[in-house]
């Protein structure tokens, strides 16, 4: 993970945990210790609720057998399909938060906290700004309907295109990284659908 993708994480969870008039005064390591430990019942919860479905799928999928009813035992083995999809993006997602301790272990390293610093007091300054320009192309959407981790990636994003002049390629790449590993589908689909319009878009981005 290079020194600019760690940074830029370290904003996501920095944003997500702090208040603007604790910017000067920040415990990184309490912070992402928190972020870590949320993050961790968050997907025990994923995990137990998939349990929770494939068991349900399974005996639906057993009653259906025993009814012999060819399509109820179809419209199981579809339910425990989906399930199982379900199930298999959780883990790969949890198979991502995975690096998180060893974001904690780099947080030392003056560089990294700069440039995070640097970002999240871009984002903070300049939200109104940036949250305008992200609603001039969603189309029928507006940013504070999204969760919040989605908002913070998106404007960690635009920060990237306007004031670190990241290419778009790359700004994209990183962010629905950072959503796989703290969204789901539907926000990694909505933070890319965004970029992509700001990419086209008229809008001024400098």
């Amino acid at each position: 993970m290079q020194l600019k993708s760690i940074s830029r994480e370290l904003a996501l969870l920095l944003l997500g945990q702090i208040k603007t008039k604790d910017i000067n005064n920040i415990n990184f390591e309490s912070i992402l210790s928190k972020a870590i430990e949320s993050l961790t019942q968050h997907w025990r919860e994923q995990l137990d609720f998939c349990a929770s479905k494939l068991e349900k799928a399974n005996q639906e999928l057993l009653d259906s057998e025993l009814q012999e009813e060819a399509g109820l035992l179809k419209n199981s083995r579809n339910y425990l399909k989906t399930c199982l999809i379900e199930s298999e993006n959780i883990l790969n997602s949890l198979s991502e938060s995975i690096e998180l301790p060893r974001i904690l272990a780099l947080v030392d390293q003056k560089e990294i906290r700069e440039l995070a610093l640097k970002r999240v007091h871009l984002v903070i300054e300049k939200q109104d700004e940036i949250d305008n320009n992200i609603d001039s192309v969603m189309e029928g959407w507006r940013l504070k309907r999204l969760p919040r981790i989605d908002r913070d990636i998106l404007r960690l994003a635009l920060v990237d295109l306007i004031d670190f002049n990241t290419p778009t390629a790359v700004t994209c790449n990183e962010a629905v990284n950072l959503a796989n590993r703290y969204s789901d589908e539907q926000g990694r689909r909505m933070i890319n659908g965004v970029l992509r319009k700001l990419q086209n878009s008229t809008l001024k981005l400098n």
